[in-house]
C-alpha cells in the first residue's frame, strides 16, 4: 500500500479505544524490522523518524525507503517526522513525502507555539493529505538531544488545548499529562488520567475529531499503557526502547561472537529483537487485527 496520513487510521482508533504504535528508527533496518512487525500483527502502524536521523539520511531518502517497504505491506503505514522544532524542516519533509508532521513549539509562549503550528498545519493541508501533530504543555525527559527537566515540565491545561487545536487546524493533538522521554525514574511515574479524560471529553466527547497523542512510551508498564489508551490516547509513542533494543542487542551479539566479522548476522539479530518488541507493543495497544 501507499504510505497514508495518520487521520483517518487513529479517528478509528480512537472511536474503538485502541492505540496506534508510533514507532522512533533510526535505521532502515528498524523500519523494515518495525514494519515486518506490524504485518505479522495486521495492526496499522506509524514509522517515526526524529529531526536528527532525518537530517542525517535526508527526508527523500526516508521517504523512499518507507514507500518501498510499504508498498509490498497489506496495512496501512504512515510516516512521521516527530518533534520538529524548525518550520522549514518541517516543510521540507512534507515537500519530500512525509505523511504526518510534528511541529514542535512547546516550549514557546502559547501564541509563538500556536502561530508557528499553524503556519505548518496550513502548508501541510495545502500540499494535500499530509496530517499535522501539535503539542501543548512540555515532556519531561531528554528528545532528539533536547532535555527538558521534570520540575520545568508544564502540563496542558484542558481548555487551553481546545483553542490550541482550533486555532491551529492540527490533525493530532499531544497534551503534556506527565509522560516524559528517555526511562522512567520509578516504576509509578505521576500522570495526570483525569487531565487527559478531560481533553478528551473535550475534544471527542461528541464522536472522534482529534485523536490525542501520547509521548514517552519507553518504560510505562502495560497497565499502565492500556489505563492512558482507555482514557482516549490514540496513538502511542515509543522511541528509546528501540535504540536500546538496537544497542544492546549488538553489543550482546559482537561480545558472543568476537571473531565474527559478518555483519549480516548482525543485522538478523537486531531485527529478531525489534520485531518482538514492537509485536508485545502491538499486543497491549490493542491494535493487532484492525489493519
Amino acid at each position: 500500500m501507499p504510505i497514508v496520513s495518520a487521520k483517518q487510521m487513529l479517528l478509528k482508533a480512537t472511536r474503538e479505544r485502541y492505540a496506534v504504535g508510533a514507532f522512533n528508527v533510526t535505521s532502515i533496518l528498524q523500519m523494515h524490522a518495525v514494519i515486518e512487525a506490524a504485518v505479522n500483527k495486521r495492526a496499522p502502524l506509524i514509522v517515526q523518524t526524529s529531526t536528527s536521523p532525518a537530517k542525517f539520511f535526508g527526508p527523500r531518502l526516508i521517504v523512499a525507503a518507507c514507500r518501498a517497504l510499504a508498498e509490498s505491506a497489506p496495512i496501512p503505514v504512515c510516516l512521521h517526522l516527530d518533534h520538529c522544532t524548525d518550520v522549514e524542516f518541517c516543510k521540507q519533509c512534507a515537500d519530500a513525502g512525509y505523511t504526518n508532521i510534528m511541529i514542535d513549539a512547546s516550549k514557546h509562549p502559547f501564541a509563538e507555539n500556536l502561530r508557528q503550528t499553524r503556519l505548518v498545519a496550513d502548508y501541510c493541508h495545502a500540499l494535500g493529505d499530509i496530517t499535522v501533530e501539535g503539542e501543548l504543555g512540555t515532556v519531561g525527559g531528554v528528545e532528539d538531544q533536547v532535555r527538558v527537566a521534570e520540575t520545568e515540565a508544564e502540563l496542558c491545561h484542558p481548555e487551553d488545548g481546545v483553542k490550541f487545536v482550533e486555532g491551529t487546524g492540527v490533525d493530532l493533538f499531544a497534551p503534556a499529562i506527565g509522560t516524559a522521554h528517555g526511562v522512567y525514574s520509578t516504576a509509578t511515574p505521576k500522570l495526570d488520567y483525569d487531565r487527559l479524560s478531560r481533553v478528551f471529553q473535550l475534544l471527542n466527547g461528541q464522536g472522534p475529531r482529534v485523536p490525542l497523542v501520547i509521548h514517552g512510551g519507553t518504560g510505562l508498564s502495560a497497565d499502565i499503557t492500556r489505563r492512558l489508551v482507555a482514557c482516549g490516547g490514540a496513538k502511542f509513542n515509543v522511541s528509546t526502547e528501540l535504540k536500546h533494543t538496537l544497542l544492546d542487542t549488538t553489543f550482546d551479539y559482537l561480545s558472543a561472537h568476537r571473531q565474527e566479522y559478518d555483519p549480516g548476522k548482525v543485522d538478523k539479530a537486531v531485527k529478531q529483537a525489534t520485531i518482538r518488541v514492537i509485536e508485545s507493543w502491538i499486543d497491549i495497544l490493542g491494535s493487532a487485527g484492525k489493519a
